[in-house]
């Protein structure tokens, strides 16, 4: 199977010269993934919120590259203010309680100081999660 590139429409991918995903064979690499609406390249200011949108455009890309949530193996959270950490935690396992993959969580700046999350997905299609 060819490497196939999967991009959101946003802006950013454009200027900054990467993509929403890559596939790679059954393997789907997710970038980081802020709380922009990028069909209106909007951002809440609200933390859940944004990291709602995160999990929406995600599952964007995970449908575009033939998967879904249920085949995330691995996630990585970003934060840059750890206190936000926890306040999160219902909506993360809003979307992969079940699932359940490996995570990590990393306080670090953003690009951005509207971004109050960014998170990474690793996948692998039909993991049979």
């Amino acid at each position: 199977m060819a490497r196939q590139l999967i991009s959101s429409g946003s802006t950013f991918e454009q200027e900054i010269g990467y993509s929403r995903a890559v596939v790679d064979g059954d393997w789907i690499f997710v970038s980081g993934t802020t709380g922009f609406d990028y069909s209106k390249m909007s951002i809440s200011d609200d933390l859940v919120e944004q990291a709602e949108q995160c999990f929406k455009n995600i599952q964007q890309a995970l449908n575009e590259a033939g998967a879904s949530l249920a085949d995330i193996v691995r996630v990585t959270y970003v934060l840059p203010d750890t206190a936000d950490f926890q306040k999160c935690w219902p909506t993360f396992r809003k979307y992969l309680g079940q699932i359940r993959p490996a995570a990590m969580m990393i306080s670090a700046g953003l690009s951005d100081p509207r971004m109050r999350i960014e998170i990474q997905a690793t996948a692998r299609r039909n993991s049979g999660a």
